[in-house]
């Protein structure tokens, strides 16, 4: 099975006047199949859900319909699949129910895709970038690369100065090959065709880019620089990003995420995950405990189960921004973008800006303006997925 032909990845923005003249960028992964008319689905799979988005690309991109689905207990775990032939099942049923398109571009988050930015010599000859690139990807990348599909993106640079000669920065993807597979075969076996296997966190610049705050001008900064920021998706697992306008410079996945909280609940409770969900949602951070109704009980264990959980996202993010901070030629991050099912309860965002010291916009796309906030915090990467770069 050739992985690589049924895998794309959206091209990352480019910086040309950085980068040498005569330079060829490599495109990303490529698709065997085109596809068939102009509707495409974003899906997006979590441990107890399933998010689609469909999207008519037919001129201006316009959101057709969006639908959130309950996905059994044992199926998706961390953001892998765990029972295949269930899953087919689920992903059979719910397309037919909220009759979506079988064509279909898959959000992947999770700790088998591994991102590097590395910075190399600037080098006009194709054959010989890609062979440079190759043996930095096996120094940097933490999996045997004959057990990976790889690709990398030029998204700048830096000029030559003092003699020495222009560099290059390279984004490098890897995913393991059998974690691929094991998303494509129940979409495949559900009779649904995966035009394009995305990573979420692309998927969620492209949905937010736009609404993210800019640098302003002013008498003393008349051209400010554009900084970088920090996306952040809080839903069943944690995806970050480092982007700089729609270039992404940095992507991490973290098991830590409301996936995690809501198991805590729904143990300490006895509470089904769906429940647990609601219950954190009912209850947020914000309020008094004894002005919202309710049982006693579970309202105490809700809030102690996001208090700790959003502690370790905290520390995650934190984690996140040393490391990415370290890399050379990091670009200075200045504010956050927070997404996803956990930045829809009530004090969340305010609490990861308080341990973090960045300023943080919650942020929903204009598209799903329509729907009430948990919904379209549910369906912010689904949709970005479906906006084909």
């Amino acid at each position: 099975m050739q992985l690589t032909r049924n895998i794309t990845l959206p091209k990352l923005q480019r910086r040309a006047p950085q980068l040498p003249r005569g330079l060829s960028l490599p495109s990303g992964f490529s698709l065997s199949r085109k596809r068939q008319g102009s509707a495409v689905v974003g899906l997006e799979i979590e441990a107890g859900s399933l998010g689609a988005a469909e999207v008519d690309a037919a001129g201006a991109p316009r959101l057709v319909k969006a639908a959130v689905g309950i996905l059994p207990p044992g199926v998706f775990h961390e953001g892998e699949v765990v029972n295949a032939e269930e899953l087919a099942s689920s992903l059979r049923a719910f397309f037919a129910e909220h009759k979506l398109s079988k064509q279909v571009r898959l959000g992947i988050g999770n700790q088998a895709v591994v991102v590097r930015t590395v910075r190399l010599p600037a080098i006009e000859d194709p054959k010989e970038l890609d062979a440079a690139i190759r043996f930095q990807a096996q120094e940097q990348m933490p999996m045997p690369l004959d057990q990976a599909v790889l690709e990398y993106q030029v998204v700048g640079g830096v000029p030559a100065e003092e003699g020495q000669p222009p560099q290059i920065d390279v984004v490098l993807i890897a995913a393991r090959r059998s974690m691929v597979s094991a998303f494509l075969q129940p979409l495949r076996r559900a009779g649904i065709e995966p035009v394009g296997v995305d990573l979420s966190a692309f998927g969620m610049i492209r949905a937010l880019a736009d609404l993210a705050p800019t640098a302003q001008a002013s008498v003393e900064d008349p051209q400010p620089s554009v900084a970088a920021t920090l996306y952040c998706s809080v839903g069943d697992v944690m995806n970050i990003a480092v982007a700089r306008g729609r270039s992404c410079l940095f992507t991490r996945a973290s098991h830590a995420g409301l996936g995690a909280i809501v198991a805590r609940l729904s143990a300490d409770r006895s509470l089904t995950t769906e429940h647990a969900a609601m219950w954190l949602a009912h209850t947020g951070l914000e309020t008094p405990l004894e002005q919202i109704e309710g049982d006693p009980g579970i309202l105490e264990g809700s809030r102690q189960a996001l208090e700790g959980g959003v502690t370790v996202l905290v520390d995650e993010l934190r984690l996140s921004l040393d490391y990415y901070g370290a890399q050379e030629g990091a670009v200075p991050i200045e504010h956050v973008v927070l997404c996803g099912p956990g930045s829809a309860i009530r004090g969340v965002a305010a609490r990861i800006e308080n341990g973090i010291g960045l300023p943080i916009s919650p942020v929903l796309p204009e598209a799903l303006g329509d729907m009430d906030p948990v919904t379209a915090a549910r369906l912010t990467l689904p949709y970005g997925l479906a906006l084909v770069a």
